[in-house]
This record gives structure tokens, sequence and C-alpha cells, in this order.
């Protein structure tokens, strides 16, 4: 990817239903909001934030492992997004988890602890979006052990 401008387009279609074209090639996809607002026709801007930092994660885990030849397939991310009031009562991502499940035991992959230390430094997405909203990432292996983060562990902004 370039370090130029990335654009994407929202057109409504109708009431909170937003067609979003990100440019060819990619196929565009509908955006919408939950009732009473909208009708679920499609993911909501904070689905789609959650879907974007757990993307970007997933992408920077599995590219440190390929670095070093190691196959972690299949990857398995999910990522909740804690939604609450702020201060003055608006409706904002209080914080964000997310968890990645390696789709093999951690004894199969070679330099674990030095991709695990380091791969979310190298996620463009997480990084930036860490510095205004707070991200817990975890690490677990296929048998669901934890290998990095946890509870209370995480990207500080």
């Amino acid at each position: 990817m370039s370090n130029g401008p990335i654009t994407v387009t929202l057109t409504q279609q109708r009431d909170y239903q937003f067609q979003i074209d990100f440019g060819a090639p990619v196929p565009s996809l509908l955006g919408d909001e939950p009732p009473p607002l909208g009708q679920s026709a499609g993911p909501s801007p904070m689905q789609l934030l959650c879907a974007a930092v757990g993307n970007c994660l997933s992408d920077s885990l599995l590219f440190a492992l390929r670095k070093f030849k190691q196959n972690p397939d299949p990857l398995h991310c999910t990522v909740t997004a804690d939604v609450g009031r702020n201060a003055e009562n608006r409706l904002r991502v209080l914080g964000i988890q997310a968890t990645l499940q390696l789709g093999v035991p951690s004894g199969q992959l070679e330099h674990l602890d030095r991709v695990l230390n380091s791969f979310e430094t190298y996620c463009t997405v997480t990084q930036s979006v860490g510095q205004g909203i707070p991200i817990q990432v975890t690490v677990l292996d296929v048998d669901g052990s934890v290998l990095h983060g946890g509870q209370g562990a995480g990207m500080q902004a």
C-alpha cells in the first residue's frame, strides 16, 4: 500500500443506508444503522470500525508470522466495542477488545515471541484508532491458551 490518500465515497440510498464505494476493483457495500434509526440492512459504522481494527490486526499478525515462513492458518479474530456515554452524555466507543486466535498450537510456530512482541506496532489502523480509543489485544493459540495480552493488557494511547 502506498502512503497516499485513501478515498471512500458514500452515497445515501435512503434514510440511514449508504452505498460505500471503495473504488475499483473492490466491491461496494451497503452500510446502515440498527433500529430505530435504520434497518440493519448492512454493517453499522461501529461494526465497520471493529472490522477495520480486527482485519488490520489479523493482517499484521499473519504478515509477521509469514515473514518467518510460519503458517498459523486459519486465524480467527473477534472484536468487541464497548459503547457507552461520555461525560457529555454522548454515545461513544469507550474501548475495543480484539482477540486473535491462531489455527495451530503455539509450539508449531518458530519466532512466535518475537512476532507477538512487535506485530501490533505495524498495524496502521489499530495504532491510529488507539490514539483516541483504548484497544486491548489478546492472542490465543488453537487450544485457547493466552500467548499475548489478556486481561488488563493492551495498547494504550
